[in-house]
């Protein structure tokens, strides 16, 4: 007979990993299959001062090594693979990777959200050298500083006024006129003494010295170019949920996040969606913590039905 799973979790991010720990807690059999290793985008922040218990901070990497150590203790398994397909109408659902199909009696789709990058060559050899996604986890190093944050959303404002308070000067960049954030932004931002906009603008090119010390920007309509000084970019130009797999099966909302509540109930009984790519108002590592015990709760109640 095939193993099934009480619990399948797509996902080693902090949502994943904590409903692992919840789940084997609970008893129950789980596994987390994670593509590459523990942590998502977690693990890729160098110092995170706004999770609860390290007084001194922590490092992305080191917290999701404690995440994954602590739901391994009680029994949860890991299982380093690619998901290929998902049939997560099957009873028990399956999971298919290039080695095997994985069967389980519930699902929780843990895969978070990317975010958007510019598309600029330097781009990717500078994160963690100036170049960040996340203020609110990267803000503090940039204290008494210059940034430079890029966007017009509500992503891009949020993270303007953040650092606001921490940095010398904030710089605005947006291909617009006019914020798209919503009106609330507005007014905190442009009675902020040093945020500084730049519209009708982008950034075509991130200057460094081993580290950021600046940015090139093009004027969108008449194509003159400047160069700013800056010691970091902030690129907030929104995020791309992990959803790709399981389009067509489970609902979404417009921006491609999964359509649960909550209590992480996905269209799909026994389908839970934690963590990032779950449509919700906060995406902080506490809040993915927190989807996480919530959909072992709510997959307690539905594995009790058949017992």
């Amino acid at each position: 007979m095939q193993k099934v799973y009480d619990m399948l979790i797509v996902g080693g991010g902090p949502g994943g990993y904590t409903a692992a720990l919840y789940a084997a807690r609970a008893g129950l059999d789980v596994a987390v299959v994670e593509r590459l290793s523990a942590g998502g985008q977690m693990a890729l922040s160098h110092q995170i001062d706004n999770y609860p218990g390290f007084e001194e901070g922590i490092d992305g990497f080191t917290l999701a090594q404690k995440m994954q150590n602590q739901a391994q203790r009680f029994g949860a398994r890991t299982i380093y693979a690619q998901i290929d397909a998902m049939d997560l109408h099957a009873q028990p659902k399956r999971l298919r990777t290039a080695r095997e199909e994985l069967l389980a009696r519930t699902v929780v789709i843990a895969t978070g959200a990317d975010p958007r990058k510019l598309g600029l060559p330097e781009e990717q050899s500078l994160i963690g050298k100036g170049v960040g996604y996340c203020a609110a986890c990267d803000g503090m190093f940039y204290k008494g500083k210059t940034v430079v944050v890029v966007g017009g959303g509500n992503t891009a404002a949020a993270d303007a006024l953040l650092l606001s308070r921490v940095a010398k000067k904030v710089i605005l960049v947006h291909r617009g006129q006019q914020l798209r954030a919503t009106k609330i932004y507005h007014k905190p931002l442009m009675e902020a003494d040093n945020v500084e906009f730049r519209w009708n603008s982008q950034v075509v090119q991130i200057l460094h010295a081993g580290k950021v010390n600046g940015v090139r920007l093009r004027d969108v309509h008449s194509g003159q170019e400047q160069v700013l000084s800056a010691d970091g970019v902030f690129i907030s130009i929104g995020r791309e949920p992990a959803t790709a797999m399981v389009e067509g099966s489970l609902a979404l909302d417009e921006r491609g996040y999964i359509l649960a509540g909550e209590d992480t109930q996905t269209n799909i009984a026994g389908v839970y969606a934690v963590g990032d790519v779950r449509s919700k108002e906060l995406r902080q590592i506490v809040t993915a913590i927190a989807d996480g015990a919530m959909a072992v709760h709510s997959a307690e109640q539905y594995l009790a039905q058949f017992e």
